[in-house]
């Protein structure tokens, strides 16, 4: 069985993970307000999802 030699070093494990990051979120405009939204996902700022109400939101 293959044991290692010599310890890993902090800086060579940091190096092999420089690609373990997490992708940015895509937003789409919403269809109804036009602000960024996540993809299938409630609209934050009107509440709305496709064209029903889920949450209301007071204006101010």
């Amino acid at each position: 069985m293959a044991v290692p030699k010599r310890r890993t070093s902090k800086q060579r494990k940091r190096k092999r993970r420089t690609h373990y990051k997490a992708d940015a979120s895509s937003l789409q405009p919403c269809p109804r307000c036009g602000d960024p939204r996540r993809p299938h996902r409630v609209c934050t700022s009107c509440g709305y999802y496709g064209d029903r109400e889920v949450i209301p939101v007071e204006e101010y």
